[in-house]
């Protein structure tokens, strides 16, 4: 399980590093029908290295707030992006 705090419509989608107890993401999609979710759940399976499937949205769906369970990471790969 991950807290996220997402910034949608920047520049490029990438890590952003922490912010308070949760990890920074900034994606290049906008805030606009679901396409920001669609785009974190794609940028964090291609990191975890899992299926877009593996990711299921938990909270947060228009939040910046957003909690993610990932299933099927490979041990230390969630560990990797977020530290």
């Amino acid at each position: 399980m991950l807290s996220l705090h997402v910034q949608p419509g920047a520049k490029k989608t990438e890590f952003a590093g922490l912010h308070g107890d949760a990890l920074k993401i900034h994606l290049a999609a906008p805030p606009v029908d679901g396409k920001a979710n669609a785009a974190l759940i794609a940028f964090i399976a291609r990191a975890a290295g899992v299926s877009k499937a593996s990711v299921e949205l938990v909270s947060g769906e228009a939040s910046r707030a957003k909690r993610v369970r990932i299933r099927g990471a490979a041990p230390g790969a969630v560990e990797a992006f977020a530290g």
